[in-house]
């Protein structure tokens, strides 16, 4: 385990060779593990962050070095995200044959990658790099994790966790590395060094993976707009808005950046989301929020994921109300560049839609994602499942969710069929390789052996039989 400063004398290149030259040493042997022996390791990840009281110290270090969230809600995360990533890592094949068909005659035998390289972020710096290590172990590979320089406290506190139970288990601790001093030459040396790369966060990031000369999957940005419907049960929304919106104070990229109320219910879904504490600003207000929030044109951190009290006064809001309430609610009427609200907020900022026609309303929401947010995902609440399929069906996004609190759903719920993650793709749409939900076979490669079976050979008619009829040979 990496726990001290490398030496001053040191590159970034010697430093991360000697991570990833550990690294293959212990994936050798973990290459030859059973399946059972594999999922107990992935087991042993699991357990040593979803263990409570290990999960509430992960995220109370988590608060008091990054600034970010609050613990109660972080300690939910490291237990749930945990869990339900473990429920969906239990019984899946990922070691010898994973699948036998006779019919077409392919066997596929699952292999390693070799060692992953995992950059991680701020906002959730026990979670990620545990649903990561998980997912990549679960493929037979080691993992060497980059957090961020906020972030590194926590990870080194997680993986020393790790380590604990390898050794309970007797497998190698090197299977699990993280870089004890996070700096950019450090991160974009591993993604050079390292087999394949997977990163969440910053953008910077992602397209220093892509362009690393490795296998890469990195994630858009959320600014996840939301569609109230003339039909929606509003208290249902207002509180599944509610809890999702201000969840860890909005570190998750996929909470509510906007909603989009249908103008027959708007006044009384105003009222339902006041129920459930939102303050609507006034157009001073507003002016106010925005200065504070974008003093200099870019999202200042003294916002980000900050308590409501905090913003309220950081902006000089003089009302009461605006200091008691949970969230805030902006009018607006426009996006892009000229109207920033429009964007992504990570913070308990809500921006407020009216529209009357669903069709008018999606070509409003594609150019919010078309500033911020593309491909990521869109919700309505809706009783009609038409009008749900027609949002699917127009919006470039990578998910739609009906009648859930968004950041609960998108990446994974225990009452949706997406699987559980922290690393959602976005799609080409985003400049992504993968458009759902990072997965354990995402570190898989697959050997498939093909056998001959009876000859499906097809006639002219079969191919171009509509064609010839349509518009002759």
């Amino acid at each position: 385990m990496t726990t001290s400063p490398p030496h001053a004398a040191e590159t970034a290149e010697q430093v991360v060779a000697e991570m990833v030259r550990r690294a293959r040493t212990a994936q050798a042997e973990f290459a030859g593990y059973s399946q059972e022996r594999v999922d107990h390791v992935v087991a042993a990840v699991a357990w040593a962050i979803a263990e409570p009281t290990r999960a509430l110290e992960l995220a109370e270090l988590a608060v008091r070095d990054t600034g970010l969230g609050n613990v109660e809600d972080k300690t939910l995360k490291n237990r749930r995200k945990t869990m339900g990533t473990l429920r969906d890592l239990t019984g899946a094949k990922s070691v010898g044959i994973i699948s036998d068909d006779p019919k077409t005659g392919i066997t596929e035998y699952a292999k390693p990658m070799g060692v992953v390289a995992a950059v991680c972020p701020s906002t959730n710096p026990a979670a990620t790099p545990a649903n990561k290590a998980m997912m990549v172990l679960k493929g037979g590979n080691a993992v060497i994790l980059s957090p961020s320089p906020k972030g590194a406290s926590t990870c080194a506190l997680l993986v020393r966790h790790i380590h604990e139970q390898f050794d309970r288990l007797g497998v190698p601790r090197d299977l699990v590395q993280y870089t004890a001093v996070p700096s950019k030459a450090v991160t974009y040396e591993l993604m050079r060094q390292a087999d394949f790369v997977v990163v969440t966060g910053s953008q910077k990031n992602v397209r220093a993976a892509y362009s690393s000369g490795t296998p890469a999957i990195g994630v858009g940005v959320g600014n996840a707009p939301v569609i109230i419907d003339a039909d929606a049960d509003l208290d249902d929304a207002a509180a599944k808005i509610h809890a999702s919106k201000t969840f860890d104070y909005a570190t998750s990229c996929s909470s509510e950046n906007s909603v989009h109320i249908h103008t027959d219910v708007y006044d009384a879904a105003i009222d339902a989301l006041r129920r459930q504490g939102a303050y609507l600003v006034s157009a001073q207000e507003k002016r106010r929020l925005q200065q504070v929030m974008w003093p200099d044109g870019k999202l200042s951190a003294e916002i980000t994921a900050q308590p409501p009290g905090k913003i309220a006064a950081l902006a000089g809001f003089n009302e009461q109300g605006a200091h008691d309430a949970d969230f805030f609610l902006v009018e607006e009427d426009g996006y892009g560049p000229d109207h920033p609200f429009s964007g992504e907020k990570l913070s308990v900022v809500l921006t407020v839609y009216r529209f009357t026609d669903l069709d008018e309303a999606l070509d409003r929401i594609q150019g919010i994602l078309d500033f911020q947010g593309a491909g990521h995902s869109c919700g309505i609440h809706t009783k009609n499942d038409d009008r749900a399929r027609h949002v699917a069906e127009r919006l470039k996004v990578a998910r739609v969710l009906v009648n859930q609190a968004h950041c609960f759903g998108t990446g994974g719920g225990f009452d949706n069929g997406l699987g559980f993650t922290l690393t959602m793709g976005a799609g080409t749409w985003a400049g992504n390789s993968i458009s759902h939900n990072l997965s354990y076979r995402d570190f898989l490669n697959i050997t498939r052996l093909a056998r001959v079976i009876p000859a499906c050979e097809p006639t002219e008619a079969d191919l171009w039989g509509s064609y010839f009829e349509t518009y002759g040979r």
